[in-house]
């Protein structure tokens, strides 16, 4: 899939918002990401992983687990998951890091790849890889549905991704004129009361 395409399955379900939003971080910026639109249609779900399963495969060859970030990660990870052939384990927090819980287990010689639905500034992929690091298996690589920081983002190990959108971000205290107009929103799960 090219990016466009990649963007218009988003625009199509909704998911690629425009107007002035105010980021988990604190930055503002004038589009938002809300993949949980895609992921409510299997159909599309099923289209975009598929794409990226592709990709992973010509970059990294056989995968025997995909290992992604609760709660995000969770359906994108299974899905590719499934289109590989691999496994599907993910990492939820205990004590404000993640965790391997369940009786989720990696092997000796199984190869790992980290799943995320969006990358922007890596976080939460470096965490999920940092949580691994007590397993026997070899982590290869991760991925990822779009990459919001036009690839310039390094979660320490090689990193593929289904689309690149570079979006800008700004300092509360430095928005462009066309984005002061706007009165800010704030979407996502992080300011969901109850989640």
């Amino acid at each position: 899939m090219t990016r466009d395409e990649v963007l218009d399955v988003f625009r199509q379900a909704g998911g690629l918002l425009e107007g002035h939003f105010i980021l988990s971080s604190g930055r503002r910026s004038g589009f938002f990401i809300q993949k949980m639109r895609v992921f409510e249609s299997p159909a599309l779900t099923e289209k975009l992983c598929r794409a990226l399963g592709e990709k992973i495969v010509a970059r990294y060859g056989k995968i025997d687990v995909v290992v992604s970030p609760a709660i995000g990660g969770i359906v994108p990870g299974y899905e590719i998951a499934r289109a590989l052939g691999a496994r599907a384990l993910f990492v939820e927090r205990e004590d404000g890091e993640f965790h391997l819980r369940r009786g989720f287990e990696i092997h000796k010689g199984e190869k790992v790849l980290v799943i995320e639905d969006i990358i922007t500034t890596g976080l939460s992929a470096r965490e999920c890889i940092n949580s691994l690091a007590d397993q026997p298996g070899e982590i290869v690589g991760a991925a990822c549905l779009i990459d919001r920081s036009g690839g310039k983002v390094n979660i320490g190990v090689p990193l593929v991704a289904l689309c690149e959108f570079a979006v800008p971000d700004y300092d509360p205290s430095e928005l462009p004129p066309e984005l002061a107009k706007l009165p800010p929103v704030k979407p996502g799960s992080r300011g969901i009361q109850g989640a």
